[in-house]
């Protein structure tokens, strides 16, 4: 299952390719500590976040009900959600075996099992808020904006303080990168929330589930919040599921709405600030942090 999760073999077995994920975090955690120079320790911490991600994305697939990741069905729809509850929970107890069994600067293991648990705290914490959001009217551009910065930012950050971690930087350095890595996380997924309205599936490997199922992301937030005829529109469509009316409205419809009420252009821009205000968290003294800076902008131009 797991092989088959990541996209290394089909349901069969069978060798596969193409479908890997974006591998994002774990680029983070490289990026951060190739900033200080060599740190061996990085790759095992860039690994142990990479299957925390994949970990909640199991777990996410069997909460939202999706059937299709990257372009194939997801573990749950294949071999059912004990199997994929499982399989998650196996690669959150692996990444913390990667952790404590790996050799750094002395003490920072032991951070970083703290940093990484952390972590999936404010992520569970995130998620919850996520899923509360399906009952909860009106979401306000601040607790949404809340809910991302931990169910998405609080592993972007801690991949960006393990990797320092990794380095041996200091505890104040650290922290300026995980405040940068939640940041960046934030800005992802506001364009996460725009791919899943106007993305092509073809290139997402999704299909347009997050109008079809009413999930109140960022665009509609933003859209509802803007006080126009098309925003007051989507309020009514909108409304808690106890309360929607049954009848189904056209996808292509809804996403017209919400781009009309400036909910798209809203969102995007909302993302280029949070993306600028986490470079301006870069800890200063000559360390050069390029690659983590073009990382965090290539994640703005991204349509996957």
């Amino acid at each position: 299952m797991a092989s088959y999760h990541f996209g290394y073999c089909d349901r069969h077995g069978t060798p596969a390719s193409g479908t890997t994920g974006k591998m994002f975090r774990a680029a983070l955690t490289l990026a951060t500590a190739s900033a200080f120079g060599a740190a061996p320790a990085a790759v095992r911490y860039a690994a142990a976040v990479e299957l925390i991600h994949n970990f909640t994305l199991i777990h996410d697939d069997i909460l939202d009900g999706d059937v299709e990741r990257r372009g194939r069905p997801t573990v749950w729809a294949i071999w059912g959600k004990p199997p994929a509850l499982l399989l998650g929970d196996a690669l959150h107890a692996l990444a913390i075996e990667i952790l404590t069994d790996t050799r750094g600067p002395e003490g920072r293991c032991d951070e970083a099992v703290r940093r990484i648990e952390q972590a999936v705290v404010d992520m569970c914490r995130g998620q919850y808020e996520d899923c509360d959001f399906t009952e909860r009217r009106p979401v306000t551009v601040d607790a949404y904006l809340e809910m991302a910065a931990g169910k998405t930012g609080a592993l972007t950050g801690c991949a960006c303080a393990l990797g320092a971690l990794a380095a041996g930087a200091d505890v104040r350095v650290v922290d300026a990168l995980e405040s940068f890595g939640r940041r960046v996380g934030v800005a992802f997924q506001l364009i996460d929330d725009i791919i899943g309205i106007w993305g092509d599936p073809a290139e997402t490997g999704k299909t347009a589930s997050d109008i079809a199922e009413r999930r109140m992301t960022m665009p509609i937030v933003a859209a509802i919040a803007s006080g126009t005829d098309a925003g007051r529109e989507l309020a009514a469509l909108y409304k808690p599921a106890s309360q929607r009316d049954s009848g189904r409205h056209g996808i292509p419809h809804i996403a017209d709405l919400i781009a009309s009420a400036g909910g798209r252009e809203r969102t995007r821009r909302r993302a280029e600030l949070w993306t600028n205000s986490a470079i301006v968290e870069l800890p200063c003294g000559g360390t050069p942090f390029n690659e983590l800076v073009e990382l965090a902008r290539a994640a703005l131009r991204r349509d996957r």
